[in-house]
């Protein structure tokens, strides 16, 4: 099973402006690879570090840094051809952010989902130990009418204490598939010690391989 290759990740550019990113994604029609986006603070980058290597994406105590849709190339195990692109887009919900850039965000997504190549999956962070938070919920309202294929990703799984809190996370599963059918695949990870984390990346190499063949 062909892996990502840790430290393969190369930054390309970060864009904030809405004329810039349009002019990319026409640009890149074709474009092929993984876009993360989630509530601040959910730990998005610690994730992509984990996946991706360290120092790929800059974490930070303070939610909501990233400001700007962050473009990646990387690339899998033993493929040294084939490249892909990783979305870091920013975050969501927090409460710090004032109108106007709340309002640039939803201008910058709006345009970022609407244009978004049909070969890009997708992945949604959230923290399992908050759940389907009011603000991911209206971020799902948002998403649901671009038809994108998405994977829905609990992290921060090793700070559910007990395998009672665990238990319950997992019961809300059916419950969500149901009222959100555009989530193909949901994981529950740990960017902090791994857990989960060989699981997913599992899936999204399959996905990989299998957009690469169409």
């Amino acid at each position: 099973m062909s892996k990502i290759a840790k430290g393969s990740a190369q930054f390309k550019m970060g864009i904030s402006q809405p004329a810039q990113l349009e002019q990319w994604l026409n640009d890149n029609p074709n474009a092929k690879g993984l876009a993360f986006v989630g509530r601040s603070n959910v730990g998005k980058s610690s994730l992509i570090n984990t996946l991706f290597g360290r120092k790929t994406a800059r974490t930070s105590k303070t939610p909501g840094r990233t400001r700007e849709v962050n473009i990646f190339e990387f690339k899998l195990e033993g493929d040294n051809e084939e490249t892909f692109f990783l979305f870091d887009l920013p975050g969501y919900g927090h409460a710090d952010v004032n109108k106007l850039m709340s309002q640039r965000w939803e201008e910058l997504m709006g345009l970022f989902f609407n244009k978004m190549p049909s070969r890009v999956l997708l992945l949604n962070l959230q923290d399992s130990r908050h759940p389907q938070q009011k603000t991911d919920l209206h971020f799902q309202d948002f998403i649901i009418n671009f038809n994108h294929e998405a994977f829905l990703i609990f992290n921060k799984i090793d700070k559910l204490k007990t395998q009672k809190d665990r238990a319950k996370l997992e019961k809300q599963k059916p419950a969500i598939f149901a009222a959100t059918p555009f989530f193909k695949q949901i994981y529950f990870v740990s960017a902090e010690n791994s857990k989960g984390v060989p699981q997913l990346e599992d899936a999204l190499v399959n996905y990989l391989l299998r957009v690469n063949l169409v």
